[in-house]
């Protein structure tokens, strides 16, 4: 009940059109109960003689009438529904979507991409079935069973109760199937979500898959999750193929009673004509909600499987957020200090441990040592990707804990070691530091990160396409268009990790481009070569 409560809410937003969804259902059902008492008054008119071409006429019209309005009804109820369901979806997709990027990338560790755009792509989709199929349904199937009800009692109140016999029995193996098949459709969506991941690893790595000749090796692996996430829905399904034909069973004995009892009474002249034909017509009516309760039950299980999984989303903290008294940080010089700094991963061994250094403004600093000794996370903790387990990071004296992340991140450009650029054009990917930033001022950045005569070189010079994560580039070049963005964003402090280090400086230690930064501007270089003022990671730990 929590979770459809809290489903009810996301849904609040389009309430006017939600609503009229609903009314607009309600009239289709009041059309439905309608229109099989026309037509056995018409068979009344019959069987008692008073037929006439006027009475004849109106009944038609009537008719007509309410199969008109069930079009419209049906029309509103369908469209305006699923209006409101896809706005749902859509605004859940672009909720999660900004949850994940306000997450810490501690977050990121144990789950994988694939599954993560499952969440947001796939079982975003399961609200869509449950207000725009599994609601209205819902509410159309009680409201018939009820009418229906109320009309067969005040047909015949003993035969409404025989009709009634197998209600308590579907209702039973009914709630007894959704507890049974609910554990099956959140192993599916599970399963689907390991797919999605899966392709996409092998998808991003397509170059290593063939050159190491492993294409048999990951298409079994792609094939095993493929038929783990079949294998869940089959089970899902053999339970449902064995619910259904149960409840049409039920719902068949209720009839072959009803035809049973009825035939007795109207042999005793105690059922007329018109009653009987009124409740055969309506007795479908009032079995198919109850036959459709199979199906509803099992869509709801589905949908409440997905929502769940996008409500984790939603509900998980993020372990790095602004603080309530945080103020921003303004007129930044480039200071940056770092006191008695450890940190570790999430159950894992420190990597650093009382870390303390600090750096003047303006300055250029090298950070050097081996792999694996810290140094990109020493990058993450500045801007405050993560917090240090103890000790402190200060910008101009101000411990970055205690300022806004936006204003924080605003004042650094750092370029790392995994350099990413997007499925759009040199010049796009250069500018996403400054989107507002003039194509004199791109080329002054690309000419800074050396860069400028490759690009001009190219048959579309900046318009060239890279490709995703920058394909059509070489290693080199895409580490430059990494530089060229975090020249042109102009912040006080600029951060090169690692292999991209290598592009300023040779072997030999000469310089390959022009500082990448301004008279004012503070750079920290960390690498395993000797650049600039150096600081041994080891020579800092105390």
């Amino acid at each position: 009940m929590k979770m459809l409560w809290r489903l009810t809410r996301e849904a609040a937003r389009y309430k006017l059109l939600y609503v009229t969804a609903i009314l607009a259902t309600l009239g289709l059902t009041v059309v439905n109960l309608a229109a099989p008492r026309v037509l056995s008054a018409l068979t009344g008119v019959v069987e008692t003689g008073t037929v006439s071409l006027p009475v004849i006429r109106s009944l038609a019209l009537l008719l007509l009438a309410l199969y008109l309005l069930r079009v419209l009804f049906r029309f509103l109820s369908n469209f305006l529904a699923h209006k409101a369901a896809w706005y749902l979806v859509g605004d859940l997709r672009g909720r999660l979507y900004d949850r994940l990027q306000s997450f810490d990338l501690g977050f990121f560790h144990d789950k994988q991409t694939g599954d993560l755009m499952s969440r947001v792509v796939n079982d975003t989709r399961d609200f869509e079935l449950l207000y725009a199929h599994i609601i209205p349904e819902l509410i159309t199937n009680l409201v018939t069973f009820a009418g229906v009800l109320a009309i067969l009692l005040s047909i015949n109140w003993r035969l409404a109760l025989i009709t009634c016999f197998p209600i308590p029995l579907i209702l039973v193996s009914g709630v007894f199937f959704a507890k049974k098949v609910r554990p099956f459709f959140k192993v599916s969506q599970k399963c689907m979500g390991e797919l999605n991941a899966r392709l996409q690893d092998n998808l991003s790595g397509i170059h290593e898959i063939q050159s190491f000749c492993q294409e048999e090796y990951e298409s079994g692996r792609v094939r095993e999750k493929n038929f783990a996430q079949i294998k869940a829905m089959l089970r899902a399904l053999r339970a449902s193929a064995a619910f259904h034909p149960g409840v049409e069973f039920l719902s068949s004995a209720g009839t072959v009673l009803v035809v049973f009892f009825g035939g007795l009474l109207a042999y005793q002249n105690r059922l007329s004509v018109e009653d009987i034909v009124a409740f055969v017509l309506y007795l479908s009516l009032f079995y198919t909600p109850v036959s459709g309760l199979a199906t509803l039950l099992e869509n709801l299980q589905q949908s409440l499987a997905g929502a769940e999984r996008v409500a984790l989303i939603l509900e998980t903290p993020s372990a790095v957020t602004d603080m309530p008294d945080a103020v921003p940080l303004t007129d930044v010089k480039g200071g940056i200090t770092f006191e008695h700094v450890s940190f570790h991963y999430e159950n894992e061994v420190p990597v650093l441990r009382d870390i303390s250094f600090s750096c003047k403004p303006g300055m250029m600093v090298a950070l050097v040592g081996p792999t694996g000794v810290g140094k990109t996370t020493l990058t993450q903790l500045i801007p405050r990707f993560y917090d240090p387990t103890e000790g402190r990071v200060l910008i101009d004296g101000k411990d970055v804990g205690k300022v806004t992340l936006k204003s924080l991140r605003s004042c650094i450009s750092p370029v790392l070691q995994d350099t990413f650029l997007f499925d759009g054009t040199i010049a796009e990917n250069i500018s996403y530091a400054r989107p507002d930033a003039t194509r004199k001022e791109i080329e002054e950045a690309a000419r800074a990160a050396n860069i400028h005569e490759d690009i001009i070189r190219m048959p579309d010079g900046y318009e060239t396409k890279v490709g995703e994560r920058g394909l059509r580039l070489s290693g080199g070049q895409k580490q430059r268009v990494a530089i060229a963005r975090a020249v042109l964003r102009k912040s006080p402090i600029i951060i090169l990790d690692e292999a991209t280090a290598s592009c300023i400086y040779t072997q030999k230690g000469n310089k390959k481009i022009r500082k990448p930064q301004a008279a004012n501007q503070t750079a920290l270089i960390f690498d395993r070569r000797a650049a600039a003022r150096l600081l041994s990671i080891n020579s800092i730990r105390r």
